[in-house]
């Protein structure tokens, strides 16, 4: 059977030592999750930021849509007589015109809830429907929503919010149709995802078995103890031990599919179908699971449901046997979304439309503008790509930074965080350092926020003496998506 290693072993010569035995994919997903929010929870934008860990335009992007979704829907009501508006054979409950509760999944530092509270309010300038919303965060993890609650920007707003601890696949104490707003960014691809490859008729899904590198076993006073606590997900006995989720060494092999341990078998199936032989193929079921829930807790008028995540709708690109299905940040694994089979999904569950758009698309059209991340502006300088030593590359983004900071003015204060790296030079780590002092706290808040056109057009004399040409970043920004790209998948009941 094949088989082999994930994660590249450091010494050829230690033997890596299991840690449990080969279960499906998703079964350690889940596994890792809750050792890395239980053990890294308070630590994880050192690992990998999310668009709205830090900066503000996604968030507003929601208010903004959010804030015209319910007054148009109030002029509708208020037209025909009447507080709701359903459509024609509805038997579930309409949205209360007295109480409007909007939920986030996945909320992580409080961030998009502050900000969206903020602009909701400050848009809302009759108080139609700031005092009428209830804003409740979702997640897992109890430590989770602490973290959400206790962010500074949402102490004002904290009368609205409420916290559910729950998984998001079965929200067993939120009754039918009372939601009116869904919102959850970047947690489909923590949810549980089966990888399946078709091979001659038949369907396998990748097994997975945990191992550490002898040396950083031999670290571990206790290991037959390590072993135990780390399967019984035993918190408390694991802090007491050398970190240890950046050194797992994966084995994978592959076993057929246990089809009466998977929803969906026909829909997914009848999808494989358009996929080779021997072509590996995310299955996101507890996104799939997610959908199925949101249905049923969207009221019948309800604004609807929204997910913003990185994947891909494409074919082409899911039938590419070389294309990232997951990658790792922390010891955790992100897997790509399948939003094509989620369609699929969605429409079994007869959910009749569907709008999958890119998540550049959602920002700029809700506020009026074209956007795209500092990180899109950075690949456009003719240094990117070049073999360049890394920190010249943080020089840059500073430098850039600094630039756009001269234009851009945020309505939140935040402070970037960048550390610089051991290897450079002491006189640029100087200058580096004078940069990051100098830096607003109303400037642009991490390197993957976003920037309007306005203030690349306003910054670009600024650009330009940093080696940037206008037409390439006029060209980004009218850029088709990328193979894998940030996507906002959106429906309604």
């Amino acid at each position: 059977m094949e088989q082999h290693l994930m994660t590249q072993v450091e010494d050829p010569d230690a033997l890596p030592q299991p840690l449990g035995e080969y279960k499906p994919v998703d079964y350690w997903q889940a596994h890792i999750n809750t050792l890395f929010y239980q053990l890294r929870g308070d630590q994880q934008r050192s690992f990998y930021q999310t668009f709205t860990s830090a900066d503000y335009r996604l968030a507003h992007a929601l208010a903004a849509d959010y804030f015209e979704q319910v007054t148009k829907r109030d002029r509708a009501a208020s037209k025909q007589g009447s507080s709701v508006t359903r459509s024609a054979g509805d038997t579930a409950p309409a949205v209360s015109a007295a109480s409007l509760t909007v939920m986030e999944w996945g909320p992580g530092n409080g961030n998009l809830a502050a900000c969206f509270l903020g602009h909701l309010q400050r848009l809302d300038k009759a108080g139609q429907v700031y005092p009428r919303v209830r804003y409740v965060l979702v997640d897992s993890q109890a430590s989770a929503l602490e973290q959400a609650r206790s962010h500074p920007d949402l102490v004002p707003h904290l009368s609205k919010v409420e916290s559910l601890c729950a998984d998001v696949e079965n929200l067993a104490t939120v009754a039918d149709g009372t939601v009116d707003r869904i919102v959850c960014n970047e947690l489909w691809n923590e949810l549980a995802t089966k990888l399946i490859v078709k091979k001659g008729g038949e369907y396998e899904e990748e097994h997975l078995r945990p191992n550490l590198n002898e040396r950083k076993a031999a670290a571990i006073a206790d290991w037959s103890g390590f072993v135990r606590a780390f399967e019984a997900k035993d918190i408390e006995k694991l802090k007491q031990c050398p970190p240890f989720l950046d050194d797992l060494i994966w084995e994978r092999e592959y076993h057929k599919v246990e089809w009466k341990d998977v929803p969906y078998r026909k829909t997914i199936t009848e999808f494989m179908k358009a996929i080779d032989d021997e072509v590996l193929v995310p299955v996101n079921l507890g996104a799939c699971a997610s959908i199925k829930e949101a249905k049923r807790v969207l009221a019948s008028n309800a604004v609807g449901f929204s997910s913003f995540d990185a994947g891909t709708a494409d074919l082409r690109v899911l039938n590419d046997p070389d294309k990232p299905c997951y990658g790792q940040f922390g010891g955790q694994h992100s897997f790509m979304v399948n939003l094509a089979l989620i369609q699929a999904v969605a429409k079994h569950l007869g959910i009749a439309t569907t709008t999958v758009e890119t998540q550049r698309e959602f920002v700029g059209s809700r506020l009026g503008t074209n956007v795209m991340t500092l990180m899109d502006v950075l690949a456009c300088h003719p240094m990117v790509g070049s073999k360049v030593p890394a920190w010249e590359l943080d020089r840059l983004t500073l430098q850039t930074i600094r630039a756009l900071n001269e234009i851009y003015e945020s309505p939140y204060q935040r402070t970037i965080d960048f550390p610089l790296r051991h290897e450079m030079p002491a006189q640029e780590r100087e200058s580096a350092q004078g940069i990051l002092r100098s830096l607003k706290p109303n400037g642009i808040p991490d390197t993957i926020a976003y920037v309007t056109e306005e203030e690349l057009s306003q910054a670009q004399a600024e650009l330009e003496t940093l080696g940037y040409e206008r037409e390439a970043v006029m060209m980004a920004l009218g850029a088709p998506p990328s193979p894998v790209e940030y996507y906002h998948f959106a429906f309604r009941p």
